[in-house]
């Protein structure tokens, strides 16, 4: 099976195109506009190791909220067409990565149903990351939730730095998603015969 997706999503606000391969990773440095998002959208490329193709523009001038948003929607819609029926997948993942002061905990399971849990926002985290907060990362991770039937627990065990708890919960997310989309078997994961 393919595994493959291309998706593009155009807004008043954002133009975005997002290739996704579950079983072949290829480096394509993605290209937002955001230097932070950028470095972000090629540590969950390289972290995962999956191919992943971002191309996008966004209102910058206004602020990163739509650009990032969008573009977790969009990674979302291109996961959910890449995983097909989802058959044989392992479905669940979890990382810890430590950045440094930082340490955080990720757990996905692709069941095609959106849950988030998004722990950071009950943190006092300082600043931001060139423009990017954890406000921006949780609708970035939210888009991806509900468009991809992602549930996804984030926590940060350790940490108080922006750039710092995004970079870890990002490769984190990676880690998590790369073992969740492997195909391990021929069969469905799930006890009803469908997800």
């Amino acid at each position: 099976m393919s595994r493959t997706a291309t998706l593009t999503r155009t807004t008043s606000e954002t133009d975005i195109t997002v290739r996704l391969d579950l079983n072949q990773p290829a480096y394509d440095a993605p290209a937002t506009g955001h230097g932070f998002f950028d470095h972000m959208l090629d540590a969950l490329a390289r972290h995962s190791r999956l191919g992943l193709s971002v191309r996008a523009t966004g209102d910058l001038h206004i602020e990163p909220h739509h650009l990032i948003e969008d573009t977790g929607i969009t990674l979302g819609q291109a996961l959910t067409q890449a995983l097909g029926d989802r058959r044989g997948i392992e479905r669940y993942g979890s990382a810890f990565v430590p950045m440094d002061e930082t340490l955080a905990h990720v757990v996905v399971d692709l069941s095609g149903r959106a849950h988030l849990a998004f722990e950071p926002e009950t943190l006092a985290i300082w600043g931001d990351a060139g423009g990017m907060t954890h406000y921006h990362l949780r609708e970035f991770l939210r888009g991806l939730c509900n468009h991809g039937g992602v549930t996804l627990h984030v926590r940060v065990l350790a940490g108080r730095e922006a750039h710092h708890v995004i970079e870890a919960v990002i490769k984190a997310l990676a880690r998590a998603l790369r073992d969740a989309v492997q195909v391990t078997s021929d069969a469905l994961p799930s006890t009803k015969g469908s997800l």
